[in-house]
């Protein structure tokens, strides 16, 4: 049964579901100065505002206007779990009844935010335990900014390290959500009206969707990071679906005339899964793929999961591995994945 506060919201459109544009058309048609759209986003991703009333730069009348027009919604905090290495995955729940993942990464003196773009995944990625339950629909920018909010709201409560960094690297691809991702990231990086985030702290991570990666590098200033795990296209194919419409060569030939800023690279993310991509002649078959791309590699050894056979390296392997990239010059971390223990590490979220 629907609650009686619950009914009354849905009886007014959210209007943190409006971008910017949308609102400053709704108050010129009541003949309202558009600039006050503005100062609308600002109470509402700058200060988080829950409610009308303490937007206190705004008229009594416009303020009762709004209220009577729309409600502040946002997705509510269905679960939080902490992993022994103190990372904590926060479940969302939706508007819907759909849910999404998030994930807090403590690190030496700052918190990363692993965020959702996506409920679920249509890439098909075989190693992922999301992309195994199918896609069920975008989120809207107010929806992938309100992980950043609410996580926020439990940081300050807890007086914890600042949160600098976040990462689309949670449920779905950013790119095939790219109208929504981008109106966010709009509100994350502004100084004007939202977070303040540095453009040099937040990563969109893609499988590689040639013609939004274009897009992506004209309009938005954030890193870019390409998901490869593989060094041809076989391979590629058998882990990543989208490798046969923009095969590997296709992509690291755009990769190498990618339009970087000063002092920016690429990073290659490169899961390595026992057996089937991690071999030396793997290693050195990357190193050459990636001859006079300016870029990093993040080697992500594989995350296991229930609906999945494949398995992670040994220790031995994956070193071997990043000592072949290092010999060539490359720069490689290998990335320990926290939170394996809530199922929160990398590929290992779910939507339900």
């Amino acid at each position: 049964m629907i609650k009686f506060e619950e009914r009354y919201f849905m009886n007014r459109p959210n209007i943190c579901a409006l971008t910017l544009k949308s609102l400053e058309q709704w108050l010129v048609n009541r003949e309202i100065k558009p600039y006050r759209a503005t100062q609308i986003y600002k109470w509402l991703y700058k200060y988080d505002a829950q409610n009308f009333d303490s937007m206190t730069d705004l008229s009594i009348a416009l303020r009762q206007q709004l209220t009577e027009n729309f409600c502040i919604l946002s997705p509510t905090v269905a679960k939080v779990q902490t992993s022994v290495d103190g990372s904590k995955k926060y479940a969302f729940c939706l508007h819907d009844g759909n849910f999404v993942e998030s994930v807090l990464i403590p690190e030496k003196n700052h918190y990363t935010l692993c965020i959702s773009s996506q409920v679920g995944c249509a890439q098909g990625c075989q190693f992922c335990l999301t992309s195994k339950q199918g896609f069920i629909r975008n989120l809207g920018h107010d929806e992938i900014v309100a992980q950043v909010q609410l996580v926020l709201r439990d940081i300050h409560q807890n007086q914890s390290m600042p949160l600098t960094n976040i990462v689309f690297m949670g449920m779905g691809e950013p790119l095939a959500n790219y109208d929504n991702v981008k109106a966010a990231i709009d509100i994350l990086i502004s100084s004007k009206y939202g977070k303040q985030f540095s453009t040099r702290k937040i990563t969109l991570s893609t499988c590689g969707i040639i013609p939004k990666i274009i897009q992506f590098s004209q309009e938005l200033p954030i890193l870019l990071a390409i998901s490869l795990n593989a060094t041809d296209n076989k391979t590629r194919n058998l882990l990543m679906p989208i490798n046969r419409k923009y095969p590997i060569e296709e992509l690291l030939n755009f990769c190498k005339d990618y339009p970087l800023r000063s002092g920016r690279m690429l990073t290659i993310e490169y899961v390595l899964i026992k057996n089937i991509n991690d071999g030396i002649n793997n290693a050195s078959r990357l190193c050459q793929l990636l001859r006079g791309t300016r870029s990093k590699i993040n080697l992500i050894p594989y995350n296991p999961h229930d609906q999945s056979d494949f398995e992670r390296p040994s220790s031995t392997t994956i070193e071997v591995f990043q000592k072949t990239l290092i010999n060539n010059n490359y720069t490689v971390m290998i990335r320990q994945s926290k939170g394996s223990d809530i199922s929160a590490a990398c590929g290992q979220l779910l939507y339900g």
